[in-house]
């Protein structure tokens, strides 16, 4: 009978321990395809870009990174080459060595470039400013173009070449490599899409690169050796000469490229309010739809980035100045704490629908209890504000107001610091050996006088000699 009511208990017990331990497993079950949800819905979907490489940056936050595929995979580049030779004589002409009204004389190397390459038909002995060779670069592609300013910015292109690798190593390009100026396809000539949107942003700092690869069309004046020319840009996102269906006003530039090693490659720009984004593609298809059309992928999915771009994201302020963000703990004042504040308002582009309340707050401060006096302003810290490992903003942490030190708890700190100080340890302990020295000489000497005296004054009180009579 006992048995059995004790395993009667033992039962229950375990039941009552089960159904709670159910009950947080199913909780937790629950939880998580709750969180698995909110962060795919607040985060937006991969535009999933048919391309070898692409990116989206964000050209107002010193190109913060929007959307990236293989943005550092080494790949070729094609005529997109050409941004970095606009870059360094856009430079050339800005440190003087000449300027864009400069008269330029063809050389014979113009016959050294392939008949099929891109062109602007620029014969050996033709004149053409730079201006007008800068726009036969950027508008029509024009290989011999390139070979021309190259000359006559470096003497030769080889030392061309040689700058321009240079120069991409300043900007701190990592995956590009250069052997030509115009992209003509090598083996050894590569870059990245990361590298290249350094470039452009570099190229962009110059008001005149935008003139010259936002041109739709350039009418080039008549020459020495050619009459008056109208040359149409590469870029169908621009220009609906060539291909019609793909141009998109809010698109500004930059440069395309294609070989048959590269693909279909494009650079670009696009606006819509206070948007402003940067785009590269790379190793882009020519396919054929369903109803006969030929799609340039490099067109259509820079426009569809730039849509999912403009679409998903948008400006947001996530934190005001002089808001309060936590106490920081005082020492050596009657006031316990000051108050951080931020030391700046931040407005951002994040996800629509991420919400400034969803965004994390971490705190780094200088030191964990700040010492007084606290100067009101003076930095205790910096705020990071971040999503799923991602930063949106940064700003100071600063003293809400002043704190004064309390001149009692100062002094009894500095007292405490001198006792507990390394030196006047060493000088305690100095002084106790020197101490202690000098009792165990006392006490050696002082016991050797006490063993002498007492010899002696045992010989006197022991003495038994005649006693000296007086004569009479």
């Amino acid at each position: 009978m006992k048995k059995t009511v004790f395993f009667a208990y033992f039962l229950i017990f375990a039941l009552l321990l089960a159904v709670p331990a159910q009950a947080a497993e199913a909780e937790a079950a629950e939880s998580l395809p709750e969180e698995t949800a909110e962060t795919t819905e607040v985060l937006p979907e991969d535009p999933g870009i048919l391309a070898k490489a692409a990116l989206l940056v964000d050209l107002n936050d010193n190109g913060k990174l929007l959307y990236g595929k293989n943005e550092h995979q080494e790949l070729y580049p094609a005529s997109l080459t050409k941004i970095m030779t606009c870059l360094l004589v856009l430079e050339a002409v800005e440190e003087g060595r000449l300027s864009l009204d400069t008269e330029i004389t063809a050389s014979d190397i113009v016959w050294t470039l392939p008949r099929d390459s891109s062109s602007a038909n620029i014969l050996p002995g033709e004149i053409m400013s730079v201006r007008n060779l800068l726009y036969c670069l950027m508008v029509v592609s024009a290989n011999e173009s390139a070979e021309v300013l190259a000359e006559a910015v470096s003497g030769t292109v080889e030392r061309f070449v040689t700058a321009m690798n240079q120069k991409a190593i300043s900007l701190g390009c990592e995956h590009t490599h250069f052997v030509n100026t115009n992209g003509l396809h090598d083996e050894d000539h590569y870059t990245s899409a990361w590298d290249m949107a350094l470039i452009t942003r570099e190229a962009m700092k110059y008001p005149a690169f935008m003139t010259l690869c936002d041109t739709d069309r350039i009418v080039l004046p008549a020459t020495n050796l050619s009459g008056e020319r109208t040359q149409f840009s590469t870029n169908h996102l621009i220009s609906n000469w060539r291909l019609r269906g793909y141009k998109n006003e809010e698109v500004h530039g930059v440069k395309t490229g294609s070989t048959s090693q590269a693909g279909y490659c494009l650079v670009s720009t696009a606006q819509r309010g206070r948007e402003h984004y940067l785009s590269v593609i790379m190793g882009a298809d020519r396919v054929t739809e369903n109803n006969g059309t030929v799609n340039y992928r490099s067109f259509s999915e820079t426009t569809r980035l730039f849509n999912w771009g403009f679409d998903n994201f948008g400006y947001a302020t996530i934190l005001e100045e002089g808001e309060p963000i936590q106490e920081v703990p005082v020492s050596l004042s009657r006031v316990d704490h000051v108050v951080a504040v931020a030391s700046r308002s931040i407005e951002t582009l994040m996800p629509v629908k991420l919400e400034a309340s969803m965004l994390e707050r971490v705190a780094h401060l200088e030191e964990e209890t700040v010492e007084a006096p606290v100067e009101e302003g003076q930095r205790l810290g910096t705020l990071e504000l971040r999503y799923q490992g991602v930063v949106y903003g940064t700003a100071d942490l600063l003293a809400s107001h002043s704190v004064e030190r309390s001149r009692m708890m100062a002094a009894q700190k500095r007292a405490s610091e001198i006792v507990h100080s390394p030196a006047v340890w060493i000088g305690a302990a100095v002084i106790a050996a020197g101490a202690a020295a000098f009792f165990a000489r006392s006490l050696i000497f002082g016991r050797r006088r006490y063993r002498y005296g007492k010899a002696v004054s045992g010989r006197r009180d022991g003495y038994r000699g005649g006693r000296r009579r007086s004569g009479r």
